[in-house]
């Protein structure tokens, strides 16, 4: 027994390390791609074409006021904002017409969609009267939890300056905006967990999904797509938008520019709510990609070796195995958290990341733990494809 064991472990410790490998090959082409691309942004004039920015909300998260505020100071020549939410007397649409006031120069339209349509995803029917009222032809979506610099939207804009571009995405760093240890845990699993996956996704198979904290697309493009109306009845309504771009033959990009996305939950209990709906709904969105992601996790593997190494009366070489795990978690954790997202928590790379290595699989084998979700304080069962519908 403890041989079969150590097999699997030593099994599962060249599978992670096959991983890190194609993550740190793909590293270096993604840093001359930054290089060349923040040139152009910094070039003058530069590829700067009008865009809407829509900014769904939903109450008044912390900090969403500063946040917020990242958005008006653009150095960026011709753009407007969208709010949209549920309800006309919503919280975050009080906050926003409030930072709106300091900001007159920027154009601004506060909009609410009155619970109707009533999809199943309501964050869907604020993009769709957004994008009614927008005024430009490129759309950049962004999450009321994120944070931006000056940059950002030249940086947006840029990978349309290519015809061939119909949607685009930033990596982002994750920040634990009150501290914490269970925050700081989600944060560096955004920056190094996430970001890895697809850095490694992008350079196996092209990019043919987007990222929520912050995606843009051709009004164009939205349209042949069906609009968004096509992700109703989603929760990874970013994946969904992404990989309909890519079925329609149009390049979907990858930015040079990481953002913020702040962390939330500080506390336990809303923190692994929220990751395991999030890899519950990854389970069902590409059901043959999340089971192989469980042989990306490194310390699992490490465990197991130790273990099996002790049972065999060799601990040596089972520290030596779980050694090995950690050096590679380590590698990624600098190459991805601090060279590609600019993540300059060293206690969160060094110190957590092994840890949050752990928990990551924990979180995908709780992901095959049935089928329902919290979301926005409602039940929902996830369907084949992705879908949900409300629990009965």
């Amino acid at each position: 027994m403890p041989y079969v064991l150590l097999g699997l472990a030593v099994f599962g410790l060249i599978t992670s390390a096959v991983f890190a490998g194609i993550v740190l090959w793909a590293v270096p082409g993604y840093l001359r791609e930054r290089r060349i691309a923040q040139a152009q942004v910094a070039a003058r004039p530069g590829f700067t074409p009008p865009l809407s920015l829509l900014k769904p909300l939903h109450g008044a998260d912390p900090g969403l006021e500063a946040y917020l505020e990242t958005f008006f100071a653009q150095d960026y020549p011709e753009y407007e904002i969208l709010f949209c939410a549920r309800s006309a007397d919503d919280a975050g649409l009080a906050i926003a017409r409030r930072v709106a006031a300091r900001h007159p120069q920027i154009p601004v339209k506060f909009l609410s969609t009155g619970g109707q349509p009533d999809y199943i995803n309501a964050k869907v029917a604020s993009l769709e009267r957004m994008e009614t009222e927008a005024a430009h032809e490129i759309l950049v979506v962004s999450d009321s939890d994120v944070r931006v610099t000056a940059d950002y939207l030249r940086s947006v804009a840029l990978p349309f300056a290519e015809a061939r571009v119909g949607g685009m995405c930033c990596l982002y760093r994750g920040v634990a905006a009150e501290g914490g240890l269970w925050a700081r845990l989600e944060a560096v699993g955004m920056s190094v967990e996430m970001s890895s996956g697809v850095l490694a996704a992008r350079l196996m198979e092209g990019m043919q999904f987007t990222l929520g904290p912050t995606m843009a697309f051709r009004r164009e493009t939205i349209r042949s797509m069906g609009g968004f109306q096509v992700t109703a009845e989603y929760c990874a309504d970013d994946f969904v938008l992404g990989n309909e771009t890519h079925k329609l033959g149009q390049a979907v990009a990858l930015s040079h520019h990481a953002i913020d996305h702040m962390v939330l939950h500080s506390n336990l209990a809303g923190s692994l709510k929220h990751q395991v709906r999030w890899m519950k709904s990854t389970r069902f969105s590409r059901p043959k990609g999340h089971f192989g992601t469980a042989l990306t996790f490194s310390m699992p593997f490490g465990l197991l070796a130790l273990a099996a190494c002790v049972w065999l009366g060799r601990p040596l070489t089972g520290l030596a195995l779980l050694g090995f795990a950690v050096v590679t978690r380590w590698a990624l954790a600098l190459a991805v958290g601090r060279l590609v997202v600019r993540d300059t928590s060293w206690l969160g790379l060094l110190a957590l990341y092994p840890l949050r290595d752990l928990m990551g699989f924990c979180f995908w084998a709780a992901s095959y733990a049935g089928r329902r979700v919290l979301w926005r304080g409602r039940i929902f069962e996830l369907l084949p494809g992705g879908r949900m519908r409300a629990a009965k």
